[in-house]
């Protein structure tokens, strides 16, 4: 079978990475792919707790 496993990338999403159904959807598969480490770079996988890692390491700054 070519393509994507749609299914087990929404349970992946929606329950693996508590991704909002909106939220899994405004991604592009690649971005999908990366968040889930599956893109075969050997990068870590972006969990909620890395994303407040980095969050509080790299703040957005908000401007006057």
């Amino acid at each position: 079978m070519n393509g994507f496993d749609w299914p087990a990338l929404m349970r992946a999403g929606l329950g693996g990475l508590g991704l909002r159904p909106q939220e899994f959807w405004d991604l592009t598969p690649v971005e999908l792919l990366l968040m889930l480490g599956l893109d075969g770079g050997g990068a870590p996988r972006l969990n909620r707790a890395r994303l407040h890692e980095l969050s509080a390491e790299f703040p957005d700054e908000t401007r006057e």
